[in-house]
């Protein structure tokens, strides 16, 4: 258990130097640059490079820092990230070099293994929290309490696209989620192999969970608690050395987690794909499904990186609509769906023809709320500010307009009433600009002169 204990801090430190030089070489490619290429072979020393740097920075506490919270805060936020992959099953039953003895490739197991990560994932948001409350920093704490939202608000989607699979495998054991992926094959018509992985099976809820798992990691383009343009750098704007690398590898683990557990949860786990697992008995025995796992884990991992390199970022009221208008109903429509095929499935207990009227007006009901549900609330906020009253652009001084009475409002700005000032040029006297009745053009005696 301490080897393999071990084992898994090594794989995930030298995977987190691997995925900052992958991605950085991949953005470069698709922005026509060259990327980290002297370090090392190929660049790859490049972020040993940068980490040893980094802790060889200045250590800078804040003077209105809680020195302790401040220096628990990375350190909440790393734990839970290594602890996640205790239950992350890499491989089947192996027999350990030079001895006789065998082993699963997996820390651990446990019943609930899928609850277990979700529970320890949450704790890595009270490190986010805490490092931005404690650093003093208005900048931080805003950019803490921001993060917490994004990542409490899309926990929740990517929990309900996880029913459905624990609906289906009938367990929340990781390594019972994998066996179940992958029974005896059967096929159609003798030739083409019936899929049984569940990103194929369950398509809404793996979409469900990719969208969640990006919001999850805050990554582009949901990165919105690290908007250099309006927080700086979010909850570890003051942090420095040591610790902002501890909040930096632990947001590179968490991508590796969540990534790890949609393998686990959607593509069949360590087991081989379909036309190598067809073409080579042996491809699911010995070491070699640690070779199948992290290359769909890679798979992930391209895909965090290209979104990073293609897609701008969304403005925060968009990304937390998306997440509770959108995600959550439709998940929750979702689950209601599977339970009812599988209560079909299994007992035979719904005349179909009920089950498809339900699901007729499950789904009208749906699509009237998702597309006629927010106009009333447009239009009232379209027709809001034409009955305000007009305000005086001037009134609290040019060139900056007053804030409307009731604060700031949403939906289109309101009219602006304009005091009468007639248009004069340079040069006109002073009299003339005091009576107001210098006309465009004219110019005064004394400029003549």
């Amino acid at each position: 258990m301490l080897v393999k204990a071990l084992l898994i801090f090594v794989v995930l430190v030298l995977l987190t130097l691997f995925n900052i030089w992958f991605e950085r070489r991949v953005v470069a490619r698709m922005q026509h640059r060259i990327g980290p290429n002297v370090n090392g072979p190929f660049g790859l020393l490049q972020s040993l490079a940068d980490g040893v740097k980094l802790a060889l920075k200045e250590d800078i506490i804040p003077k209105a820092a809680d020195k302790v919270v401040f220096l628990l805060a990375p350190v909440l936020a790393t734990i839970p990230a290594f602890v996640t992959f205790a239950v992350i099953p890499f491989g089947p039953e192996v027999g350990l070099p030079f001895t006789d003895r065998t082993t699963p490739l997996q820390l651990t197991d446990m019943p609930v293994a899928v609850l277990f990560v979700m529970a320890i994932a949450s704790i890595g948001i009270y490190g986010i929290v805490l490092g931005g409350w404690s650093s003093g920093s208005t900048y931080s704490l805003l950019g803490g309490l921001r993060s917490s939202a994004q990542m409490i608000s899309y926990e929740v989607a990517m929990g309900l696209a996880l029913v459905a699979v624990f609906l289906y495998a009938g367990s929340m054991s990781t390594s019972e989620i994998v066996a179940a992926q992958n029974p005896d094959p059967q096929y159609w018509l003798g030739v083409i192999p019936i899929p049984t992985w569940y990103a194929l099976i369950l398509l809404p809820s793996f979409v469900i969970y990719v969208i969640a798992m990006v919001g999850e990691t805050n990554r582009a383009p949901f990165d919105l608690p690290e908007a250099e343009g309006e927080l700086v750098g979010g909850f570890h704007t003051e942090y420095s050395s040591l610790k902002f690398a501890l909040f930096f590898l632990a947001e590179y683990i968490n991508m590796a987690t969540v990534s790890a557990l949609a393998t686990t949860l959607f593509l069949g786990g360590w087991h081989a794909p379909w036309p190598i697992i067809q073409l080579w008995e042996g491809a699911d025995s010995g070491y070699w499904p640690l070779l199948w796992f992290f290359g769909k884990m890679l798979i992930f991992i391209f895909m965090f990186i290209w979104l990073r390199g293609s897609l701008p970022r969304l403005r925060y009221d968009q990304f937390m609509a998306f997440g509770w208008k959108r995600l959550i109903p439709i998940s929750l429509l979702w689950i209601i769906a599977v339970a009812s095929v599988r209560v079909l499935t299994l007992d035979g207990g719904l005349d179909r023809d009920y089950l498809m009227g339900a699901a007729g007006v499950l789904l009208v009901l749906f699509l009237v709320l998702f597309f006629v549900g927010g106009r009333g609330t447009e239009d009232e906020e379209a027709q809001a500010p034409v009955d305000r009253e007009p305000v005086d652009a001037f009134a609290g001084g040019f060139p900056v307009p007053p804030m409307p009475t009731g604060g700031a409002v949403r939906g289109a700005a309101a009219p602006l009433t304009f005091a009468d000032r007639r248009t004069t040029v340079p040069g006109t006297s002073s009299t003339s600009v005091a009576d107001g009745t210098a006309t465009p053009g004219s110019v005064s005696q004394e400029e003549k002169s």
